[in-house]
């Protein structure tokens, strides 16, 4: 208490202006101005230039010389993996303070703010930036260039095919803007771009000491249907499919793998359009110089069918070594058939070797030959006389080809196919692929053709018919076909005959019909053209002309005859002059 006692008060202290607590008011007001004027001047929608002062995971802290500094988040700088205390960013002021009192910063706007002119820049300059691939989109990448997502093209990641996109996200690489589409503001870029430049260098060297036969090693970079593109350190050369191996690939994947690193020999190059033609089969003989040299025409051979066309199947006895089974020598048939029908790919098969060319690296081969050809003793199985079946093949106006069994065929001509039909063409008889009974008639070796019979197989009806229909006998028979010139009659007796329509009025003095039963007179019989002629109206006229004449009797007291034509008519001839009188009042 003593210490208080001690305690002077100002003699000019102003008790009032305490009281109303105005000259605190104004120091405090004095002292925010002093303040407020050693602060950079900020105002939020700005670009302003920032120092890098602490860098975490998640945030970077920039101090812009404001009372308060920034927090960025640490994303917005993935473009940068470079970045450090002490640099120098520029940053976009979205609020001076935040609900937390915060001043809030983007450097992704700042950069946004300037990006567009930055790539064009780069684009009119050819200049080369840096980017940050942020993932992976369809056909390509999303790289952050000054802000902007531009799209990177997986063909230009790198001069090389790329298999695997997912190991390039979360890169920073160097890009070059190659396209802006100024409308849509879409920006194009690419890293290929900037290793070509170096490559055309090393291309135009490794190509200048190229020769052909030049043997190299090189890398699997790629393969395709039709061949390998091989990687020769800079440059790249291809392995056609043909020249992969002697012997025939369907896919290169069975001879090389990709990264392989193979051995190849150069096969030829452009030097303007930089193309390198390589091989692999030429660094091995050529299976046709290691061929048994003992092989020769007529040797049996096994081998497996590569290639089939509808000529012929390609066999391969060796690889690389292949022999060409035409279709006609797979069958003794000379019907036409496609190759299909006898072999498939993979088949594998036996053939003979019919020719053989070495210089020329050419093989024909048969199969048909490994069976007997059915025509070198064609006439001890099929003597003439001798009865078989066969398959109907095909028609013809003039006959029918039938097939005894593969590779003998034979015809039978229409004639030979009834005695007594009248056939106008072969399938009014039978049908493609039936069956039919023949007799061997005649035996063409040389032509490899057999002629043959079917009505031979029947006794000849007409040898009976001789006795049967003599001229002048009457027989029943039925119409069964009309046409202009006459009729068909059929005779149960067998066989055929004809009558003109003149034979064909009936005794009423009508025309007789189809399908009518009548009697008819055998008025010709030729054997050799089998030709009947019939007529039904000779079957009634005939028996008036037979019938015995009557006469009236004449009394021995008779007086003498009238010497005139009615006196001496009889009966019969006034019967004639009745039906003469009828017909002409019946106006015929």
């Amino acid at each position: 208490m003593s210490d208080l006692k001690n305690v002077q008060p100002l003699a000019d202290f102003n008790w009032d202006e305490f009281e109303n607590g105005s000259s605190l008011e104004v120091s405090k007001q004095e002292l925010e101005k002093a303040y407020d004027e050693t602060l950079n001047k900020v105002s939020e929608h700005q670009v302003v230039e920032g120092t890098v002062i602490s860098i975490d995971k998640k945030e970077v802290i920039v101090n812009i010389g404001y009372k308060s500094d920034g927090i960025i988040p640490a994303s917005e700088f993935r473009y940068n993996p470079d970045l450090k205390i002490g640099d120098k960013v520029e940053v976009y002021v979205e609020n001076q303070e935040d609900k937390k009192g915060q001043l809030v910063l983007s450097h992704k706007k700042a950069r946004l703010s300037k990006s567009w002119d930055l790539v064009n820049a780069a684009l009119e300059n050819e200049e080369v930036i840096q980017g940050y691939i942020k993932c992976r989109t369809k056909g390509g990448m999303i790289v952050d260039v000054f802000g902007i997502e531009a799209f990177l093209p997986g063909s230009q990641i790198d001069v090389h095919p790329i298999r695997d996109y997912d190991v390039f996200v979360g890169k920073t690489m160097e890009f070059k803007v190659v396209k802006i589409n100024q409308e849509f503001r879409n920006v194009v870029v690419s890293h290929k771009a900037l290793i070509e430049a170096e490559l055309e260098a090393q291309k135009k060297e490794i190509i200048s000491k190229l020769e052909k036969g030049q043997i190299l090693e090189g890398t699997v970079k790629n393969i395709t249907s039709y061949g390998v593109f091989v990687d020769l350190g800079g440059v790249d050369g291809l392995i056609h499919i043909t020249d992969l191996s002697w012997g025939r690939v369907s896919d290169p994947h069975e001879v090389v793998a990709l990264d392989q690193k193979i051995n190849v020999v150069i096969l030829d190059f452009d030097d303007e359009k930089k193309r390198i033609a390589l091989g692999l089969k030429q660094l091995t003989p050529h299976p046709w110089d290691a061929l048994d040299e003992n092989l020769k025409v007529g040797d049996h051979v096994k081998g497996k069918v590569v290639v089939i066309a509808d000529y012929g199947a390609f066999v391969e006895i060796a690889p690389g070594v292949e022999g060409l089974i035409h279709v006609s020598e797979m069958s003794w048939s000379q019907h036409l058939r496609s190759a299909q029908d006898f072999l498939h790919v993979g088949d594998e098969v036996e053939a003979v070797i019919l020719t053989l060319d070495r210089a020329e690296r050419k093989m024909s081969l048969g199969i048909k030959q490994l069976k007997e050809d059915p025509w070198e003793e064609i006439e001890v199985k099929y003597p003439v006389g001798s009865k078989h079946t066969a398959k109907v093949r095909n028609f013809t106006n003039f006959g029918i080809f039938v097939e005894l069994e593969e590779g003998v065929d034979g015809l039978i001509h229409i004639s030979d196919l009834s005695w007594t039909k009248k056939v106008k063409h072969p399938s009014e008889f039978t049908q493609v692929g039936a069956n039919i009974d023949v007799v061997v008639l005649e035996i063409d070796k040389e032509n490899r053709r057999l002629s043959l019979g079917h009505k031979q197989l029947e006794e000849n009806p007409w040898d009976k018919y001789e006795e049967i229909y003599t001229p002048g006998s009457i027989h029943t028979g039925k119409i069964t076909e009309m046409m202009d010139k006459g009729a068909v009659i059929t005779l149960n007796e067998g066989g055929e005959g004809f009558a003109t329509p003149k034979h064909l009025v009936k005794e009423d003095g009508t025309q007789a019909q189809l399908g009518e039963e009548l009697e008819f007179k055998v008025i010709e019989f030729v054997k050799e053209t089998k030709r009947i002629i019939l007529s039904h109206s000779r079957t009634f006229e005939a028996g008036k002309e037979e019938k015995p004449v009557r006469k009236h009797p004449v009394k021995k007291e008779a007086a003498p005859a009238i010497n005139n034509v009615a006196a001496t008519t009889t009966l019969g001839d006034l019967d004639t002059l009745a039906a003469l009188k009828a017909k002409m009042e019946k106006g015929e």
